[in-house]
């Protein structure tokens, strides 16, 4: 399916009989996400659109794609590296957020390897992020894998390896999780959160589905969807404030110009690797 890849905005799909997962090129983008509650009904928990062309127009408030070169903001879009000085595209004033105008979450990425279904489904997408985009430094190639690696856990690998610059890198996954597979949420918060050591857990009361998070990353950007204002999601729903809630691993904001915060500078030739796994129960 890799020819199908190019330059064309499609979705593809991972099933496993239990699961069912479909994602776009476009940003390596989350689509949906199926399911089974606690009598086995599939629904779907993420938000987002019946078909690509809104991801393509603009119209989603990065619903489930991948946020690079580097997630969350970099105040006033300025850093300094290696005794050199970053300007970057104000986007959310007065700060650059997730990589600028046109970042990772904006492209279409090659489909580099697919396996629809049967055991342990998977999907590689590759991009290759050029030296000077957005403003930052060196290029950079970029993987995500999303493999189906039981019957309700799906795991998430990404890599990125500068090629000539030292840069920073910090991708997030920003899906806008609704486990109760519902359009409107329940009345009141139907979401408990508790963090622990490196885990995050949703749970949700009437389907009594549960996400359990785990990552490699030392941050977690939790989000609880306050910019979501009236968007227009799948079967016509009308999304507003708060109806869905991000887990965005990932290094800590503005880290870049925060000597305290752990570096999030991937050494030019150096990997940088952040793996994620959304496992699911009822």
């Amino acid at each position: 399916m890799a020819d199908q890849s190019k330059n064309t905005p499609a979705i593809f799909e991972l099933n496993n009989g239990t699961m069912q997962v479909k994602i776009s090129n476009y940003g390596a983008t989350i689509t949906s996400l199926s399911v089974p509650d606690k009598n086995g009904k599939l629904a779907d928990v993420v938000l987002g659109f019946d078909s690509v062309d809104p991801y393509v127009k603009g119209l989603a408030p990065y619903f489930g794609c991948i946020v690079g070169r580097v997630a969350n903001r970099i105040k006033e879009g300025k850093f300094s590296l290696n005794g050199v000085n970053y300007s970057l595209p104000i986007n959310k004033p007065p700060n650059s957020l997730h990589g600028g105008n046109k970042g990772f979450d904006k492209k279409i990425w090659d489909v580099a390897e697919h396996k629809k279904d049967g055991d342990k489904p998977f999907i590689t997408f590759k991009y290759h992020s050029a030296d000077g985009e957005e403003g930052y430094p060196g290029a950079v190639s970029v993987t995500a894998t999303y493999t189906l690696t039981s019957a309700t856990t799906m795991r998430l690998d990404m890599e990125a390896v500068p090629e000539s610059k030292d840069t920073p890198i910090s991708l997030a996954q920003h899906t806008y999780w609704n486990l109760a597979g519902e359009i409107l949420p329940v009345k009141g918060t139907p979401f408990d959160f508790t963090e622990e050591k490196r885990i995050a857990k949703l749970s949700e009361g009437t389907s009594s589905r549960v996400l359990n998070l785990w990552t490699n990353v030392p941050g977690m950007q939790f989000y609880t969807g306050n910019y979501v204002n009236g968007v227009v999601g799948k079967g016509n729903a009308i999304y507003e404030k708060h109806v869905g809630v991000c887990l965005e691993t990932q290094g800590f904001p503005n880290a870049i110009n925060q000597s305290n915060f752990p570096s999030v500078v991937v050494k030019a030739g150096e990997k940088y690797q952040h793996t994620m796994l959304f496992e699911f129960s009822a």
